[in-house]
C-alpha cells in the first residue's frame, strides 16, 4: 500500500488505485466510497493507470524516511476498505466480516511499524470502536438496528476498552488529525450507558472541529445529525438541506432527511424522504428497515420526539 501511494499521483488516484489493486475492491465499490458513478470512478482508473505507465513513475517499497508522507494515504485506503466492510455498498448483507477484519489486522500492522504517529493510533482506536457494535448492529433475522435501539450489553466491551485506551494515547500525543476527532467521536458512544445519556453537544462539537478539518458532505451531514441530537430536529434539517445538491444520490441524505421529519412530526413529508432513501439503499438489510420506518409514518403508528435520531448507523 505504501508502495502504490506514489507522491507523483494526486492523493484520490493514490487512494482510489490502491483500493483496486493491492486491496482488491471493485470499481463499483470505490465508486460508491468516493460517492461518485462507477463510470466517473472507472475513469479516474483509467487515468491514473496512464499516468503511471506515461510517466514511468516506479514502483518501489518506499525507503523508511519516506514512508510518513505517504502515511495519510494509505490511511485512507484503511479507512474506506474497513467502511465497506462496516456498511457494505451492496448485497443481501450490511456487514461484510472478513473485509472489517482485514483492515483492523492492517491497522494494527500499522501501529507496530510506526508507534510514534497519532493518527494510525486514532485510526485503529476508531475501527475498534465502531466495530464493537457490530453484534447489535443487525438482530436475528439480519435486519439493521439503529444506533438508539441497539443492546449496548451484545457491545464488545474488550474493544470499547482497548479502543478508548489508543484514543487517549493518541490524542496525549497533541499532534490532533481527522481519525483521532472520529475515534473520540465513537468514544462518546461507546462511553454512554444509555442512548439518552449520550453526550450529543459534545458530539456536534467534534463534528464542527472535524469539519474544519476535513470539509466533505458526509462529515457535514453527520454533524447535522449531532446538532439534530443536541438541539432540535428543526436545527438538523435545516443543515441537511444545504446538502442537497452535492449528496444528492447518497441514501443517507434522505434518510436522515426523513427521521429529523419523523421527529419533528412532518409524518407526510417524512414518508416521501423514506421513499427517496429507499430507492437509494444499497444493502437488503438498509431496504427492509427503511420500508419498516416508512410503514409506520404512512400509518401514523410512530412515536414523535422533538430530539433526532440518526440514520443507519
Amino acid at each position: 500500500m505504501f508502495t502504490c501511494a506514489h507522491p507523483a499521483l494526486a492523493t484520490d488516484a493514490r487512494v482510489a488505485l490502491t483500493l483496486r489493486t493491492p486491496a482488491g475492491l471493485s470499481t463499483a465499490e470505490i465508486a460508491h466510497a468516493f460517492l461518485v458513478s462507477e463510470h466517473t470512478m472507472g475513469q479516474r482508473l483509467f487515468r491514473a493507470k496512464q499516468k503511471v505507465r506515461h510517466a514511468g513513475i516506479p514502483f518501489r517499497v518506499p525507503p523508511d524516511h519516506l514512508l510518513p508522507e505517504r502515511l495519510p494515504s494509505v490511511l485512507h485506503v484503511l479507512y474506506l476498505l474497513f467502511n465497506e466492510g462496516y456498511g457494505a455498498s451492496g448485497g443481501a448483507n450490511l456487514v461484510r466480516p472478513r473485509l472489517l477484519e482485514e483492515a483492523m489486522r492492517l491497522a494494527r500492522v500499522l501501529v507496530s511499524l510506526m508507534p510514534d504517529e497519532p493518527e494510525a493510533q486514532g485510526l485503529l482506536a476508531l475501527m475498534l470502536l465502531q466495530d464493537s457494535r457490530r453484534a447489535a448492529r443487525v438482530d436475528d433475522a439480519g435486519d439493521f438496528t439503529p444506533l438508539d435501539k441497539q443492546d449496548r450489553s451484545r457491545w464488545d466491551s474488550v474493544q470499547i476498552a482497548e479502543g478508548l485506551e489508543l484514543a487517549e494515547k493518541a490524542l496525549r500525543r497533541r499532534r490532533p488529525g481527522s481519525f483521532q476527532i472520529q475515534a473520540a467521536i465513537a468514544a462518546c458512544h461507546a462511553s454512554a450507558p444509555a442512548a439518552a445519556q449520550t453526550d450529543w453537544r459534545q458530539i456536534a462539537l467534534l463534528y464542527e472541529q472535524l469539519a474544519r478539518l476535513t470539509p466533505n458532505p458526509v462529515v457535514a451531514l453527520n454533524r447535522a445529525v449531532a446538532v439534530g441530537m443536541a438541539e432540535s430536529p428543526e436545527a438538523g434539517l435545516l443543515l441537511v438541506d444545504e446538502l442537497s445538491d452535492v449528496l444528492g444520490g447518497y441514501h443517507l441524505l434522505p434518510a436522515t432527511r426523513a427521521d429529523l421529519l419523523r421527529r419533528a412530526g412532518r409524518l407526510a413529508e417524512a414518508a416521501d424522504a423514506y421513499r427517496t432513501a429507499l430507492d437509494l439503499a444499497p444493502t437488503d438489510a438498509e431496504q427492509r428497515y427503511l420500508r419498516r420506518r416508512l410503514d409506520e409514518v404512512a400509518s401514523g403508528t410512530c412515536a414523535t420526539t422533538n430530539r433526532a435520531t440518526p440514520g443507519p448507523h
